[in-house]
This record gives C-alpha cells, structure tokens and sequence, in this order.
C-alpha cells in the first residue's frame, strides 16, 4: 500500500516537471522576439538570399518568433540603407543584409549615408564571383572573352548586379589586369541576379558575372558555361578553373552580413550579436552554408565594426583606381 502510494506520488511529481519543461519551452517559444529583415535588393540576388536564410535559421532553430523580409531595391542597395538609417532609429528588431557591394555602391551613388551610420552586427559569408556566358557562346575560356574585348572593348558586355557592385568591381579589376581601361568597360548593371540570369540565358549580353550560387544550378545543368571563378585556388566541389590559372592576376571574395539600426542601446546591439552568433552555430545554419556553397565567414561585435571602416577605406581606394566614383 504505501509503495504504492510513494509510486503515485513519484509520478504525479514527474508529470509535474515534465509538464512544468513543456510550458516553459512554449513560454520561451511565445516570448522570442519578432524581428524584420530589409533587403536592399529585388528578390534572386546573394543579398535576397542571405535574408531569406537568416530568416529560415532563425525559425528553424526557434530563436525568434516572425521574421520579416522586407525588399527594399535601388541605387546598389543605398535605397534600403538609407530607410533603415532613417526609418528605424533606436528599433532593435531591425536588421539589414549588406556587404562589400553596398561599401562600394555608397561612393559611386554619393549616397548621403553610409554603413557608419548603421549599427555593424556581424559578417556571416563568403562567396566567390563566377563569369558565365551561355552554353551556346563561342566563348569557351577566358582567353576568349579576352580576345574579344580587346579586338572590340565596346562590342563585349559585362553583365552583373547594381551599378557599383561587386560584379563591376570585379569587372573592372579583370580589364585593368588585361590592360583595358577599367572606368570605360561596357558594364550593364540590373537590380537583382535573377535578372542578370535571365540576361545571359537569353543571349542579350556577351559575359555575365555574380555570386557562384546565383548561377550554380544552371551550371551544373549545363545552360551555362563558367569561365572562371575569383578564389585564389581552386575550390574544393566547383569544377571551374580560377582567373590566375587562366593568366589574370585578378582574386576576390563578396562578403555578406547583418547590419542593424543606428542609436540602439548596448543591450540591443549585444542581444542581436548573442541572436546572430547563436544562430550561425545552430544546425539549421550549418545546413544552410552547406546547401549553397557559402563559406563561413562568421565575425561579429567589435570585431567586425572594425572590419567595416577598414573596408570602407580599400574599397573607396579601389573604386577611385577604376574610375567609378561620381565627381
């Protein structure tokens, strides 16, 4: 009799505990906050796809409750960042993506704001450009595209993201290494990736250039034939030969990251890089970087505050080298 009463009271004591776990992960599931993510760009790009991803790790692994993605494109990403500067003073549920392509859009655009007036949070991915022509293109390798220009700068289209962006950059760099003029190349700029694709698919432009996994897919189904990747080396999964392996001493690497709103109180800048950094070591991150070629790139707090203003002074350098800066 009392065993079995000291066995009745044991249970009612677990199912307790147990039910005591289940409401406080409901509570915690309840209290997570709400957050909203501008991306400064039309959907299909890398900066699309970087919101959209931190939006699916971050429900994924329960650490907020809604997500927002809001598209914001325009003016190389300064559009969006001038609507987080203005429209979301002191908001610590606001977060931008942003990289190296807005550092440089900021100069060509004279935008009026730049990322020092936003709140650095953390820099999360790497990605490497690619140039890509359509399968049926004559080019076969980068000698070809080389030939090409230099037969006829004019005739030979570079197709890529925003004005100012890392796809011009990259442009710029590889006709200054050829010995081409970098401020006069015919760059064709469009707002968002999947534009860019489009472009190329179609036949409308001579060479397109974007992050690996803008054109990944249609590599690999063989709509499109890559000529060369930035990497320094060869990069381990990716069957494309580098820039320097082709004789053009041009490397490069897009970062991408989290930028938050200006006047937030420590607190709120602390509780988003603890938010950010839990969620780059979650699972359903992981997932994410594997899934689309990303490398992890993880950087946050002081750190990357540093990193920004560092940028921004050897992108400034590099966009006055090829002429692009609006006097």
């Amino acid at each position: 009799m009392l065993s079995n009463i000291i066995g009745a009271g044991v249970g009612r004591a677990l199912r307790s505990v147990l039910a005591g776990f289940a409401l406080a992960a409901a509570a915690n599931t309840a209290l997570a906050a709400d957050y909203k993510i501008l991306v400064p760009a039309a959907p299909g790009g890398g900066y699309d796809q970087l919101g959209r991803a931190v939006q699916a790790a971050l429900q994924g692994a329960r650490l907020a409750g809604r997500v927002q993605v809001n598209n914001v494109p325009g003016a190389g990403g300064t559009i969006g960042l001038a609507q987080l500067i203005n429209g979301s003073t002191g908001d610590g549920g606001a977060l931008m993506a942003s990289g190296k392509g807005m550092v440089s859009a900021v100069y060509i655009n004279a935008s009026p704001v730049s990322l020092s007036n936003a709140t650095p949070i953390a820099r999360l991915t790497g990605e490497f450009e690619v140039l890509v022509v359509p399968a049926s293109s004559p080019l076969k390798s980068m000698a070809d595209l080389v030939a090409a220009y230099k037969a006829n700068p004019g005739a030979v289209s570079w197709a890529g993201g925003f004005a100012g962006g890392v796809d011009q950059l990259t442009a710029g760099m590889i006709v200054q290494a050829i010995g081409g003029e970098a401020g006069k190349f015919n760059y064709v700029a469009f707002g968002s990736g999947g534009e860019v694709l489009a472009q190329v698919l179609g036949g409308h432009v001579t060479v397109g250039l974007g992050g690996y996994n803008e054109f990944a897919a249609q590599i690999r189904a063989g709509k499109l034939r890559a000529l060369a990747i930035t990497a320094a080396a060869r990069v381990k999964d990716i069957d494309i030969a580098t820039l320097k392996e082709q004789g053009i001493d041009v490397e490069f690497v897009n970062w991408r990251g989290l930028m938050a709103a200006p006047g937030i109180s420590d607190a709120q800048r602390h509780a988003l890089v603890a938010l950010v950094t839990q969620m780059a070591a979650s699972e359903a991150w992981k997932a994410t970087l594997a899934k689309n070629g990303w490398t992890d790139m993880l950087m946050t707090g002081d750190a990357f505050t540093s990193y920004v203003e560092a940028e921004q002074k050897t992108v400034f350098k590099l966009v006055n080298e090829l002429g692009l800066v609006k006097k």
